[in-house]
């Protein structure tokens, strides 16, 4: 190979000094436009190998992990730049611009390390969209909780992943705080327990306020009843008793979370209240006595 390129490098000076090109420049152009037909060529099959085999590939690839259009998306362009940049190198070498190619190599590694510590959130976040988008611990319209925040997903980017509050408040979070630390995902499962607790009096009867619970729950059209209902003693508290009362919702959202939830406490504080069942609030018992001196007081 090296020996045709030199051979039809050596012919075309000879053409060009037949037309009057001093000899010096004629070899050094015949050298160019062999190793510039040469590039040319070797790009050409090479981004058509991208186009026709490389990219069809990678999308099976991506689609075999049932990624989102939009996680798709950027991934397949940062994967194509990637293979244009080495698709170029390979060309350079097939040119025999081996100099040059030892200079790029050279300038892409200084460039790559400057970048990296100027880019050190950005590839954070990079990284942590990555396995956002390939472990899935949440999709666009689940409703998660992390640290003190909660909401709904609306957007996911190799980036930012954009929450709305349930105070209509949209807030944008850096990917790597999303899988740096505990995020919950409440609806994961597609149903919601939820728990509430009842604190009863002291005195009043258990069986009975559990049964009145149990039966809000069913009838309850919003609660499910696989899982059943189911109601535990859990706290004994300083005030009060407390019954722990466990319920699942289908396909919840946060609306229909708050909606059925104050409902079914309603209904229960109703049926305590005509049963005589106590909800008592917390109170403190002072004991011990207070002296009251006669005459005058001392040190007057």
């Amino acid at each position: 190979m090296i020996a045709l390129q030199n051979g039809v490098s050596t012919w075309l000076g000879e053409q060009l000094e037949a037309f009057g090109v001093p000899p010096e420049i004629a070899a050094s152009a015949g050298d160019a436009i062999v190793g510039g037909i040469l590039f040319v060529t070797a790009f050409i099959v090479l981004y058509l190998l991208g186009k026709r085999g490389v990219l069809p590939l990678l999308d099976r690839l991506l689609n075999s992990r049932d990624l989102d259009r939009h996680a798709r998306t950027p991934i397949r362009r940062f994967a194509w730049i990637l293979y244009l940049f080495v698709g170029i190198t390979i060309a350079f070498g097939v040119a025999g611009y081996n100099g040059f190619l030892r200079s790029l190599a050279t300038i892409a590694a200084a460039a790559t390390l400057a970048i990296g510590f100027a880019m050190q959130d950005v590839l954070k976040n990079f990284v942590s969209g990555v396995f956002i988008f390939t472990e899935k611990p949440f999709r666009i319209g689940d409703w998660i909780e992390w640290h003190d925040n909660v909401g709904v997903v609306e957007d996911i980017s190799l980036r930012i992943t954009r929450v709305r509050t349930f105070d209509n408040e949209l807030l944008t979070v850096p990917n790597y705080q999303l899988t740096d630390n505990v995020v919950k995902n409440p609806v994961d499962a597609k149903k919601l327990r939820l728990k509430f607790v009842f604190g009863i009096g002291y005195d009043d009867d258990i069986e009975a306020a559990t049964d009145i619970i149990v039966e809000e729950a069913r009838d309850h059209s919003g609660i499910m009843d696989d899982p059943e209902p189911s109601v535990r003693l859990t706290e004994l508290g300083d005030s009060s008793v407390g019954l722990q009362s466990r319920i699942w919702i289908e396909d919840p959202s946060r609306a229909d979370f708050v909606k059925t939830r104050a409902e079914y406490v309603q209904r229960v504080k109703e049926r305590f209240d005509a049963a005589g069942i106590d909800i008592p609030y917390p109170h403190r018992t002072l004991t011990g006595g207070i002296d009251i001196a006669e005459g005058p007081v001392a040190g007057e």
